[in-house]
């Protein structure tokens, strides 16, 4: 028998000799901007920014334009650890009830406890991270799929907020905080509001771009942000080159259990109390305000940057409407045409990168 030696496989290579440039195998700016996954999403918000221009006259005025930031910062500060989240190739189901559970263990635990305001924040911060590790942990070891496993991890959630509310206070709200030291230091971090050429901005504005710029810095400039995509795009490829893929989703529930303590926090010290029954549904927000940014439902791709414009688009939609003084009740309606026409857009989007790579 006589051995032969195996050929190689072959990999497309730029013709030689042929006229061809070399130049042209560096990437274009143009095909750079169309594998971008956020620009179905930009797009989509010039569109909606330009409707609600036309047909609302306090849209572009400097407190319409205030309100629709502070709208669209309430969703982005949990849309973005989403995103993150969703790249990594999960979901979390208990993300909105989650923003609740942190506000009512600061305000349960400061007025039970006596204690300064402080420490009912610390606490919440300590409980609220255990939850998205207890997320992490479960989907690790258990192998279940994420939407279980945070779908229990809601029911739970909901329950426990209902049933520690009404058997400490009697009622299904607990009771204010406002009179105890350290509220207004706290409200000052969580709940102030900043005032811009004598235009009232609220300070989770500058939370939800601070949120925004670390994660696009994790996610482009770290190792940590190279392990994220990984176990997106398959979690055994990763595992088999070297990638923690166990510690980077467990972080990644950690990170969205931390947003949702700032928004929790700003939740308590903007109105006092809280009520037991806020953040249900709140979670399919996110994750659309992500989707509509670009993330893929399957995982390993999508940018911190495109669920902040998605969560754009949430805030000037919602307000639009009232700005032009529509029925509130088409709010869903027109969310759905948005989700499936960005949906859409950036999977053309996507597939044009594609065909010109």
């Amino acid at each position: 028998m006589t051995a032969t030696t195996p050929t190689p496989p072959t990999s497309p290579v730029p013709p030689t000799g042929s006229g061809a440039d070399d130049r042209l195998l560096r990437t274009s700016p143009l095909r750079r901007l169309l594998g971008r996954p956020e620009l179905g999403s930009v797009v989509g918000a010039l569109a909606v920014f330009l409707f609600f221009a036309l047909v609302a006259d306090g849209f572009v005025r400097a407190a319409g334009l205030s309100t629709v930031l502070y709208a669209a910062s309430t969703i982005g500060i949990m849309a973005v650890p989403v995103a993150l989240l969703m790249i990594g190739g999960e979901f979390d189901l208990s993300a909105g009830v989650m923003v609740t559970s942190s506000a009512l263990v600061s305000t349960m635990f400061s007025y039970q406890m006596t204690a300064n305001v402080w420490v009912g924040v610390g606490v919440s911060l300590l409980v609220t991270l255990a939850i998205g590790f207890f997320n992490g942990f479960m989907l690790t070891r258990t192998g279940l799929p994420s939407f279980i496993i945070t779908l229990g991890t809601f029911l739970m959630l909901t329950g426990m907020n209902l049933g520690f509310t009404k058997l400490i206070s009697g009622t299904v709200s607990t009771r204010t905080i406002a009179d105890m030291e350290g509220f207004a230091s706290a409200k000052a971090l969580f709940a102030s509001v900043l005032t811009v050429g004598g235009v009232d901005f609220k300070v989770t504005i500058l939370w939800w771009l601070g949120l925004v710029a670390l994660a696009s810095w994790i996610l482009l400039r770290t190792r940590v942000g190279n392990w994220i995509f990984a176990v997106g795009g398959g979690k055994e490829a990763a595992r088999a080159v070297g990638v923690p893929v166990a510690a980077t989703k467990i972080g990644l529930y950690m990170g969205v259990s931390f947003a949702a303590w700032i928004a929790g926090q700003h939740l308590l010290f903007s109105f006092d109390a809280v009520q037991s029954g806020e953040g249900v549904g709140k979670e399919l927000t996110y994750i659309i305000a992500a989707v509509i940014g670009g993330c893929l439902i399957t995982g390993g791709y999508g940018s911190a940057v495109g669920s902040a414009i998605g969560a754009l688009i949430f805030g000037m939609t919602d307000k639009g409407i009232v700005f032009a003084e529509w029925n509130p009740d088409w709010f869903k309606f027109f969310l759905g045409a948005m989700l499936l026409l960005a949906t859409l857009l950036n999977a053309w989007v996507r597939g044009r990168a594609e065909a010109t790579a």
